[in-house]
């Protein structure tokens, strides 16, 4: 059976999933979007997923159109529909169609999109072995530009930095703002351990709001560290005992090696594996059934 997704109210197969060429969302990234796991039939953080998607929509006044109860109603249909139980879902809404100009009122209904698949950021050997990665001299686009708490579907700034990366045969990038400091890296949060400290980048210079990295700085102290956002230089992380990135699709991955540079003894560390076994557990124990 082809993949089923969803449409503006219809389901359609893969080959049958079309969307306007005047779509804004297509023309100049005019749309929000976020992206929700399930394991092994249990869609996990599902309600703050689609309440960040509201908040980021809300963030851009755009009116997505249907109440959240009917958007997540279609998010669990959409595992159904396509009979999966560990899955990757987009959540996608753009301004919708207009016409050639960027004025947003020219849009009168926004576009609505809910894929399922599988993916793998990241295959199993890369926890084992850990991430390379360099400090891209692409900077974070400001929060007083755009917040960084909005998932717009504009992720040019994030798309250059990642090729930084692949130019350098390094496996991901991680972004400094405009004043120095560590925000987050191409598509994830970014963790440093120091001691028996669970750092991280405030939200407010850019970061994402995480939903991951939140559950990250829940579970610390089930592990025995205390978690604090902080102000991190690259000089944090090149000292730091350990790092590592978190993020939906991700998890949380190691970081060994960055601009060169070992992070600790340049294998993933004890922390970071007590934290991504706490947090594969934790998946376990809740999430809405489908």
């Amino acid at each position: 059976m082809s993949q089923q997704i969803y449409i503006d109210g219809a389901w359609v197969s893969r080959e049958d999933a079309k969307v306007s060429i005047f779509d804004h969302g297509l023309l100049y990234g005019d749309g929000v979007f976020d992206s929700v796991r399930s394991y092994d039939g249990r869609l996990f953080k599902l309600d703050e997923h689609v309440n960040r998607l509201y908040l980021s929509a809300k963030g851009i006044g755009l009116d997505i159109g249907i109440p959240k109860a009917k958007f997540t109603e279609q998010v669990i249909e959409s595992i159904r529909r396509n009979n999966l139980r560990d899955a990757y879902v987009r959540l996608v809404v753009t301004r919708g169609p207009g016409d050639l100009g960027i004025d947003p009122r020219k849009c009168t209904k926004s576009t609505i999109i809910i894929l399922a698949d599988k993916i793998t950021i990241y295959p199993e050997e890369t926890y084992k072995r850990g991430l390379r990665v360099i400090i891209a001299s692409t900077r974070r686009t400001p929060p007083d530009s755009l917040n960084g708490k909005i998932k717009s579907l504009n992720y040019l700034n994030n798309i250059i930095a990642k090729l930084e990366h692949i130019h350098t045969g390094m496996d991901e990038s991680l972004m400094l703002n405009h004043e120095g400091y560590l925000v987050e890296g191409t598509v994830e949060n970014i963790f440093l351990v120091k001691g028996k400290k669970l750092l991280t980048p405030p939200c407010h210079i850019g970061a994402l709001e995480g939903i991951t990295r939140q559950t990250t700085i829940d579970l610390a102290p089930s592990v025995g560290l205390s978690a604090e956002e902080a102000l991190l230089t690259a000089n944090d992380l090149y000292t730091a005992d350990e790092c590592f990135l978190t993020g939906t699709g991700a998890e949380l991955v190691p970081v060994v090696q960055v601009d060169g540079r070992a992070i600790g003894d340049g294998k993933p560390g004890p922390v970071t594996q007590k934290m991504l076994a706490a947090y594969r557990e934790y998946t376990k124990q809740v999430g809405i059934p489908i």
